[in-house]
């Protein structure tokens, strides 16, 4: 059974096997997480991540986690919220099982997720959790531990309450 937590953290401080990227299709880079996930491991990650053709939506792919604590980055691209009838969530829940998927592919046994879609993506912060915590609880995995980190309070607080079972 895998212990899930969440906290408000900065995800590039991290001591994990895995760190998250909420990455754009190209994978070279871009603002929120993805730059501050850059910045820190360095150049030496988009040259990483050139070779791999960039990541369709719903998808993730590995790199070395260079200057980060963590070992991996797990790149993934989370869907541009359109309303909710364009098939976000299941390309949501998809990019969560691909990211663990991936971490058991490398031999990650602690995973950081950042709030995937929720920056310039525009996917509701309390959806978007609804649908972290069902997909990390619902798929088969030998992670033993995910963080889901929050960028501010609000995020955080809709974490802990559907990690609590509160509705």
């Amino acid at each position: 059974m895998v212990r899930i937590d969440a906290v408000r953290a900065d995800i590039t401080a991290l001591s994990v096997d895995a760190v998250v990227n909420a990455a754009n299709g190209s994978l070279l880079g871009g603002g929120g997480v993805d730059g501050a996930i850059h910045r820190v491991a360095g150049p030496d990650l988009v040259e990483a991540c050139r070779p791999l053709g960039g990541c369709p939506t719903g998808n993730a792919k590995p790199t070395p986690g260079f200057g980060l604590p963590a070992r991996w980055v797990i790149h993934t691209v989370g869907p541009v919220w359109r309303g909710g009838h364009a098939g976000e969530p299941e390309l949501l829940a998809s990019c969560y099982r691909r990211c663990l998927e991936v971490a058991d592919e490398v031999g990650a046994r602690s995973v950081a997720f950042p709030a995937i879609s929720t920056g310039v993506y525009g996917y509701p912060p309390a959806d978007a959790a609804a649908v972290a915590v069902d997909s990390v609880r619902s798929s088969p995995s030998a992670v033993e531990e995910v963080t889901f980190v929050a960028f501010d309070d609000r995020t955080l607080e809709f974490y802990r309450r559907l990690l609590r079972g509160d509705s």
